[in-house]
C-alpha cells in the first residue's frame, strides 16, 4: 500500500503538481483560431471570444472524442470539425446542429479551466478542486509593477520540468557553464552557500558575494511556483538596476516542458525606452545563447539521471525545493489539504 502511494506521488510530481496556476502559452500565441496544447499531460483547447476573453477546455468533443482545437471559433463556443457539435467555454454542449432536441444539449460534458492573462502570458489553473475554488494568482512584483519593464521568453525543452527547476536552483553553475557570458564572466568559482526562509519560500545564495554573478535564487509559492534571480549588468548596457529573471517551468508531459522566463529591469520614463531598445537590439540574442547552454546540458542528461546523483553542499537549494514539492505531491495523493500548505522545515539553515 505504501509503495503504491509513493509511486502515485512520484507520477504526480513527474507530470505536475495540481492546485497551482501554470503559464501555458504566451499571449501572442492565441489570437482568433482555437489552438490545441498539451500541458501537465492534459490536452487543452484555448481560444478568445469576440471580446478577446480567453476560454480553455479539455480538447475533446463529447460526441466522438475529436479534437475541438481542430474546429471553429464561434465566439463564446467552439464547434467541432467532425460533426459541428458546439461546446461553450463552460464545458456545456450548446448545440448539436445535426439533430433536433439532442439529449447532449445543455449537459456539461468536458472540463473547463480557470484562465488568467498576466504579464504577457496565459495562465491556467490545474486543480483537483472545483474551478470556483481556484487559489489567487500572485506574481512577483517585477511582472506586475509599473516600475518594472519585462520581456517574456518561451521555449520548449525535451526534459522533465523538474530538471529545469533544479537548474535555476543551482547558482554555482553560472560561474562554469555560463563563464563566457557578458553578464556572468565574473565571480568566484567556489563559495559557501546558505538557505534563508522567506514568507513564501526560500532564497539560496552564495555567502559574501552579491551583485557579481548569478549569486542567489529565490523560490516562491504564491498560487504558482516561480523562481527569481538577479544578474549584474555593466554600465555599457544602459540605465536601470540589475537584470532580473523570473522563471516558471510548466510540464508538458513526463519528458517535455515549457519554460517561461521573464527578463526584467526596474526602469521608468526614458530609461525604459533605452532599456527596451538595447534589449531587442543587443541583449536578446546573448540571453538566448545562455538559455541554450542550459537546454543543451539538460536535454543531454542520461535517462533517470536524478536516480544516480551524488550531491554536495552546493545542491542544498535543490534538495530543499525537491523536498517541498515531494511533500505537496504526497499530500495530493493522500488528499491531505493541511499538509499541502505546510512550509519547508528548517528556517535560516546553512549548507
Amino acid at each position: 500500500m505504501e509503495s503504491n502511494k509513493q509511486a502515485r506521488a512520484e507520477a504526480r510530481l513527474n507530470t505536475g503538481l495540481r492546485n497551482y496556476w501554470y503559464p501555458v502559452a504566451a499571449s501572442w500565441q492565441v489570437t482568433h483560431a482555437p489552438i490545441g496544447i498539451t500541458r501537465l499531460g492534459q490536452n487543452i483547447v484555448v481560444w478568445r471570444d469576440n471580446a478577446g476573453k480567453l476560454n480553455a477546455l479539455e480538447d475533446r468533443c463529447p460526441h466522438r472524442g475529436a479534437r475541438l482545437s481542430m474546429g471553429w471559433n464561434l465566439g463564446d463556443r467552439v464547434a467541432c470539425w467532425y460533426h459541428g457539435v458546439e461546446v461553450g467555454g463552460d464545458g456545456q454542449v450548446k448545440s448539436v446542429p445535426a439533430v433536433d432536441n439532442c439529449p447532449l444539449e445543455g449537459r456539461t460534458c468536458v472540463r473547463s479551466y480557470p484562465v488568467e492573462e498576466q504579464a504577457g502570458a496565459i495562465f491556467l489553473w490545474f486543480g483537483d478542486r472545483a474551478p470556483a475554488e481556484a487559489d489567487a494568482l500572485r506574481l512577483p512584483e517585477e511582472l506586475v509593477s509599473e516600475e518594472h519593464s519585462n520581456f517574456l521568453c518561451v521555449a520548449h525543452w525535451d526534459c522533465n520540468y523538474r530538471y529545469a527547476i533544479d537548474n535555476v536552483m543551482d547558482p554555482m553553475h553560472g560561474a562554469y557553464l555560463h563563464a563566457v557570458s557578458h553578464s556572468m564572466a565574473s565571480g568566484e568559482k567556489s563559495a559557501v552557500m546558505q538557505v534563508v526562509e522567506t514568507d513564501h519560500g526560500l532564497i539560496f545564495e552564495k555567502t559574501g558575494q552579491r551583485g557579481v554573478n548569478f549569486d542567489w535564487v529565490e523560490f516562491g509559492e504564491t498560487g504558482t511556483l516561480w523562481l527569481r534571480l538577479s544578474i549584474p549588468y555593466r554600465d555599457k548596457v544602459g540605465p536601470g538596476g540589475p537584470f532580473g529573471i523570473v522563471g516558471i517551468a510548466t510540464p508538458v508531459d513526463e519528458e517535455h516542458c515549457m519554460v517561461f522566463f521573464w527578463r526584467t529591469r526596474q526602469v521608468q520614463g526614458w530609461e525604459r525606452d533605452v532599456w527596451r531598445f538595447l534589449y531587442r537590439n543587443r541583449l536578446e540574442g546573448l540571453h538566448w545563447d545562455v538559455l541554450e547552454q542550459d537546454r543543451v546540458v539538460l536535454e543531454s542528461m542520461a535517462p533517470g539521471a536524478r536516480d544516480h546523483e551524488m550531491l554536495y553542499a552546493h545542491d542544498a537549494g535543490i534538495t530543499r525545493v525537491r523536498r517541498l514539492l515531494k511533500r505537496r505531491a504526497d499530500a495530493e495523493v493522500a488528499d491531505d489539504p493541511v499538509a499541502m500548505l505546510q512550509p519547508v522545515a528548517g528556517a535560516h539553515s546553512h549548507a
